[in-house]
């Protein structure tokens, strides 16, 4: 499903028009990214996601072409978890 689609079944099944539920989706997208930047807590849609900013540490890698040793800094991710309902509905519950 992209974000077209998307769109559509959130309008139609919130029964708003799709410009309204297009907003919403981008402001969600939005708050989410923001909140994420700062690290400074999550964001829960209970049952469903939570997004988290999680630290990565300093590490030794290896390039694939040559084997040498390349030093990768410490950086920040995203770390997405699956709520309850979400897992029951990719187990067909």
């Amino acid at each position: 499903m992209n974000r077209t689609e998307l769109v559509a079944a959130l309008s139609e099944r919130a029964e708003v028009t799709r410009k309204d539920a297009d907003a919403v989706l981008a402001a969600l997208a939005e708050v989410t990214g923001e909140v994420v930047a700062k690290g400074e807590e999550k964001v829960t849609i209970p049952g469903f996601l939570t997004f988290e900013r999680t630290h990565r540490a300093a590490r030794t890698a290896r390039n694939p072409q040559t084997g040498e040793p390349i030093q990768i800094p410490a950086g920040y991710s995203v770390k997405v978890s699956a709520g309850s309902k979400l897992k029951d509905a990719a187990k067909g519950k």
